[in-house]
């Protein structure tokens, strides 16, 4: 048997839905639902000025945007 196989005797090996349900993926479930509800209560209107030109836009959409091009930002930076 390789060692990518699993036994699936009664007593031995995990089920897949166990396999399926790993901690970081839970994790990864709850911090989308909870950005997603973030965006959906912030319908507000505010204005962002980036160097000259300003926008308004609501601010569900603008926070979403600003962590991914702050994200981005630090990962450019570690290079």
């Amino acid at each position: 048997m390789s060692p990518n196989e699993t036994s699936w005797t009664a007593g031995g090996g995990r089920s897949r839905l166990a396999e399926a349900f790993t901690p970081s993926r839970i994790g990864m479930v709850v911090l989308a639902v909870v950005a997603v509800a973030r965006v959906f209560e912030n319908t507000r209107e505010v204005r962002i000025r980036l160097l000259s030109p300003e926008v308004s836009m609501p601010l569900g959409p603008a926070l979403p945007a600003t962590a991914l091009l702050g994200a981005d930002t630090a990962a450019r930076g570690r290079k």
